[in-house]
């Protein structure tokens, strides 16, 4: 039911996807942006259920899945993370990435939806760490597109790594696209 719904969304929307999903890759990072309105979540759960991607989760305070809607954030997508273990956050999903055999997250690298002047690396050091390739995805609210790119893996230069990140990402136009990501270029 959950799918049909979603399809129909995706469809009645006017949403099209730039570029494919790459199903051979079993772990991954997603790099999402730029995220500059809440829609982009409706967007992205959308796309996930409409390329039957359910291995891509999502990161959430361990505080929400325990109290009495923790059942719906782990139906949703959710995994949780203990922000005040000893265990850095970025440790802890590396640990979750080398216990499972297919597993993918969706991150913002911008961490919210406000204009950054400069992106997060939490999402990068989790790639480099569990060995995983990073793929970037852009929500293009313009031309109503979620863009695929190539797949990588981060190399030993991260300052070279992240200029290519923001170039991929700069023309895209967010919700708000003043926001976006732009003025890093």
């Amino acid at each position: 039911m959950g799918r049909l719904f979603w399809k129909i969304w995706w469809r009645l929307s006017g949403w099209k996807f730039n570029g494919s999903y790459p199903y051979h890759i079993k772990k991954m990072v997603l790099i999402v942006a730029p995220h500059t309105s809440w829609k982009d979540v409706i967007v992205g759960l959308a796309a996930r259920s409409v390329l039957r991607a359910t291995q891509i989760k999502f990161l959430g305070k361990k505080e929400l899945f325990d109290g009495p809607f923790g059942w719906f954030f782990r139906w949703m997508g959710g995994t949780p993370v203990n922000r005040f273990s000893q265990q850095g956050v970025v440790e802890q999903v590396v640990e979750i990435f080398m216990k499972k055999d297919e597993f993918a997250i969706a991150l913002s690298p911008e961490g919210t939806r406000k204009k950054v002047d400069h992106l997060r690396t939490g999402f990068y050091h989790i790639a480099k760490n569990a060995n995983i390739p990073i793929l970037m995805v852009g929500l293009d609210f313009a031309n109503k597109q979620m863009i695929f790119a190539e797949p990588f893996f981060t190399t030993n230069d991260e300052q070279k790594d992240f200029a290519d990140i923001i170039s991929f990402f700069a023309p895209v136009k967010g919700k708000h696209p003043e926001l976006g990501l732009a003025h890093l270029k």
